[in-house]
């Protein structure tokens, strides 16, 4: 039974809160609120680049000897920051030092570069990543969490995060231990106050921009019992550290000491989809309501005139992604799939998708979100889409919903 909002004590910033507790071993919700509602990762975005890292020493491709070069695009990233001046270079492992202890911008980007070749494909690896770990309303831009609004997560997915990276790294894990480190003289405390302050606490991660307010990610464990919570949205970090604190000592003992074996299923490797480019006179071309344009309700879509459980006709181009490598890692290769919008921009069609999902809620439950580039007379537009629909009444249905919200929607087999 879950206890209610006001019984737990929360500390947020308005419009911003969110929070998650969940017994790791047993995955029963021991607390939760607004769990499912996008926020801003910040640096708890450094959470999915370390278990890159860790995915590429585990597969042998790094090890923790191996140097990451520091570009002049990485070392120009704003602090928190190592300070590694470009052409210079670090070793893995002070890498994760940097990325758990100090929260380096800087190390991120380097190591999605190294890891990707760029950031932008790193970044679009890291959601893929996420899919396969479950984190269905997850999407990532750039490897620190720096300010970017497409990147979004939930205090769910995050938590799926913290677990996986405990199932799958066990031989790593103690880096989120770490009270401090010594590097170029210098000693650094870790962000994440509660290790070695709160009984139990043994990591994971701490996060902070303007538009997300205080986050933290926190692995708690008492004999055998272990949870994972989420804070989201706090109003200072000492409020957030309150709250957890809080979360930890009240939920932890509620645990279950009785593990029923991996939670969150290891994540394979997934080969890159194609991306199907519409040219043609009945491509959906971008519409937008009277009234305020820059609000993602009020974008629509005009799709063809045509009865609406026809896919409209036109020439279909099978390419590698482009402009939008983040597309379809989880997608589905046979289904449904609904469209809501085609849009000029891949931030609009995103902020689409997640205005949706904040609408929606259950209706798309666990549906796929994804973007898909076309092209007519020369422009460039981005479809907002869902797949994962089972069957052409599942999709129609989703839609008849949809439009009673606002959106646009036109569903097709997939």
């Amino acid at each position: 039974m879950l206890v209610s909002p006001q019984s737990a004590p929360m500390a947020f910033a308005a419009a911003k809160d969110a929070a998650f507790v969940i017994d790791a071993n047993t995955g029963k919700v021991l607390y939760e609120s607004k769990a499912d509602a996008h926020r801003h990762p910040a640096s708890l975005t450094k959470m999915m680049t370390l278990y890159m890292l860790f995915d590429a020493m585990k597969a042998g491709k790094v090890k923790l000897s191996t140097r990451i070069p520091m570009s002049a695009f990485a070392a120009g990233k704003p602090p928190s920051k190592l300070g590694i001046k470009p052409g210079q270079s670090i070793t893995v492992e002070t890498a994760i030092h940097a990325l758990v202890i100090k929260s380096a911008n800087d190390v991120a980007a380097a190591v999605g570069e190294h890891l990707g070749g760029s950031e932008a494909k790193f970044a679009a690896m890291m959601t893929r990543k996420a899919r396969q770990l479950g984190m269905s309303r997850t999407t990532f831009r750039n490897a620190s969490g720096l300010p970017d609004d497409a990147q979004v997560s939930t205090a769910r997915d995050l938590s799926k995060l913290g677990m996986a990276l405990r199932e799958h790294f066990p031989q790593y894990y103690s880096y989120f231990g770490s009270q401090s480190w010594r590097f170029a003289g210098r000693t650094m405390r870790n962000h994440n106050r509660l290790v070695g302050t709160v009984t139990g606490v043994d990591g994971i991660k701490t996060g902070y921009i303007r538009d997300s307010g205080y986050n933290l990610v926190t692995s708690a464990k008492s004999g055998d019992k272990r949870i994972v919570a989420v804070v989201l949205g706090g109003r200072s970090g000492a409020a957030r550290n309150a709250t957890m604190r809080k979360l930890v000592e009240q939920y932890l003992p509620k645990a279950s000491g009785k593990r029923s074996g991996p939670l969150i299923a290891r994540a394979k490797t997934v080969e890159r989809e194609q991306v199907a480019l519409v040219r043609g006179k009945d491509a959906p071309i971008p519409m937008r309501k009277s009234g305020n344009p820059s609000k993602p309700a009020q974008i629509v879509a005009s799709f063809a005139a045509a009865t609406p459980n026809i896919r409209p006709k036109a020439e279909i181009e099978l390419i590698k992604p482009q402009t939008d490598d983040v597309v379809t890692a989880s997608i589905a290769r046979d289904g449904w799939v609904i469209q809501i919008a085609s849009l000029s921009s891949e931030v609009e069609a995103r902020q689409m998708l997640a205005h949706a999902q904040d609408k929606a809620g259950k209706l798309l439950g666990n549906r796929q979100p994804f973007t898909e580039v076309f092209q007519k007379g020369g422009v460039t537009y981005h479809r907002a889409r869902f797949a994962g629909f089972s069957s052409k009444d599942a999709a129609w249905s989703a839609c008849e919903q949809l439009k009673k919200r606002n959106f646009g929607c036109l569903a097709f087999a997939n």
